[in-house]
């Protein structure tokens, strides 16, 4: 049988006016085609600017929602209508610029091109969206596969299909687990690896975790204990936090617990602790530690991951890590999917231990391999724009030295922390008003820090034009 669009109910979907409502859909359309119509250029001065000639329809309310995030409302809202690369346009009609990339996860900005068109051509060519993890449709595996080479770089043989040395080394990063959905899942399912080493290797005593102060790793149950969470609920566990950066503190911890500790965690970038930068001496002090005591060593690169050309932060600290895990940016934020890599001696996971529903995406892989593959041809250009925008940041701020306390961070990935927390906020309110959508931190004491995380399309003239209102904003409040 053939399946049409009348199949099963003889009643023809003719367009999304039926799922989406005819006013909604019109609004979209018609915003996407004033961001489509327009250049970088002509789009940069109209940032907090409300298009009054746009009919952008009615705004649909957020009633049913839950609280956490704006909902139960009644009022019109004035959340996303459409977005084109670091530009969107909100349901009332006003024009932003998004300095978070979505939220951390879309990597090449809204309605990239290249991503788009890919998945067009991918379901036309018979990529399916999702399938049983059983049956890997061939993007999931060969994402597998690019995945090792980009944790491998010294191995030039893996480019050309032979995967033979490295499946025989006992060090490298040669097993990938792809069959789960979101970053959270993929923080557990590393966390059961690590307990599982913990079991069979015998060690007394109950499973302790060095954590950095401030991490975040996630929202399921036992990730979240990492970061202080359900301590009455688990038992034979313990998570003792350290602060980041702080040599001597981390050797003194792992003197005191020794070949009790099962493993060592950490986020190149910690976004949940106002973007901290974790130093490379730092790093390669924990892998020496690790070493010495033989616990395994997890980086977590669900924000750092896919954001250099190297795809991996890891390698710019020249440590090799037991467990990477990767998410948000690796598909680009079109579809969630997540992944470990790690070495095959870990692999101790029965295969319902750690998966999703929905997370063995062929058609999410296939974008993940073109955002691999845009990353590498566009690696001079998104290195050079994150460097400039970094750079530009820092003369900013040592300009504003008697606010601004600190830029954090590296490249595009920055946090921008003022002296006071009310500066903070006040700031945080002007930037927001004026069409910049950024956000802060000041929700812990001692957090004080505006957090952007720019896309990797970034040009130049966004990052001049988005200094220049930042100054403005800082000279408003002086």
């Amino acid at each position: 049988m053939v399946m049409t669009d009348k199949t099963f109910t003889g009643i023809p979907l003719t367009d999304l006016a039926g799922p989406l409502g005819a006013d909604v859909c019109g609004a979209m359309s018609e915003a996407k085609r004033f961001l489509d119509n327009r250049d970088t250029s002509q789009l940069l001065g109209l940032i907090g600017e409300t298009i009054e000639d746009l009919a952008v329809g009615k705004p649909v309310d957020k009633a049913v929602m839950q609280k956490s995030f704006g909902g139960g409302r009644v009022a019109q809202t004035d959340d996303l209508l459409a977005g084109r690369g670091v530009f969107y346009i909100t349901e009332q009609g006003k024009l932003f610029l998004d300095c978070t990339a979505g939220h951390y996860q879309m990597s090449w900005g809204y309605d990239h091109p290249v991503l788009t068109r890919i998945v067009h051509d991918g379901l036309a060519a018979g990529i399916v969206p999702d399938n049983h993890s059983n049956i890997p449709q061939w993007p999931v595996k060969r994402l597998a596969q690019r995945l090792i080479e980009a944790a491998n770089p010294d191995c030039p043989e893996l480019g050309r299909g032979d995967f033979s040395k490295v499946m025989k080394s006992r060090t490298r990063l040669n097993t990938a687990l792809l069959g789960i959905a979101t970053g959270s899942v993929a923080c557990e399912a590393a966390l059961k690896i690590m307990l599982m080493h913990h079991e069979r290797t015998r060690k007394s005593g109950p499973a302790i975790f060095v954590v950095l102060d401030g991490n975040y790793h996630g929202t399921g149950f036992f990730s979240q204990n990492l970061r202080g969470m359900w301590k009455p609920f688990i038992r034979n566990m313990k998570v003792v936090a350290v602060q980041p950066n702080d040599g001597r503190q981390l050797e003194q911890v792992f003197a005191r617990y020794g070949e009790q500790i099962t493993g060592f965690w950490a986020e190149p970038i910690m976004m949940n602790r106002e973007a901290i930068l974790v130093e490379t001496e730092y790093l390669q002090l924990a892998r020496k530690l690790t070493r010495r005591v033989g616990a395994l060593m997890t980086v977590d690169e669900i924000q750092t991951g896919f954001w250099t050309p190297e795809v991996f932060m890891y390698r710019q600290y020249g440590i090799t890590p037991d467990i990477v895990i990767v998410g948000k940016g690796m598909s680009a934020g079109l579809h969630p999917l997540s992944g470990i890599i790690y070495r095959r001696e870990l692999d101790v996971m029965a295969q319902y231990d750690a998966i999703s529903t929905n997370g063995n995406a062929a058609l999410a892989a296939l974008v993940a391999l073109a955002n691999i593959e845009l990353l590498q041809r566009n690696a001079v250009q998104v290195v050079e724009a994150q460097e400039y925008y970094y750079h530009r940041l820092c003369g900013l701020a040592a300009e504003f030295s008697g606010r601004i306390a600190a830029v954090h961070g590296n490249r595009s990935m920055t946090g921008l922390k003022f002296h006071k927390v009310e500066d903070a906020l006040t700031f945080h309110k002007r930037c927001v008003a004026g069409g910049l959508w950024l956000r802060v931190h000041a929700y812990h004491a001692g957090h004080s820090t505006i957090l952007c995380k720019f896309a990797l399309c970034l040009e130049r003239a966004v990052v001049d034009e988005f200094i220049r209102r930042l100054r403005i904003f800082l000279e408003a409040g002086e």
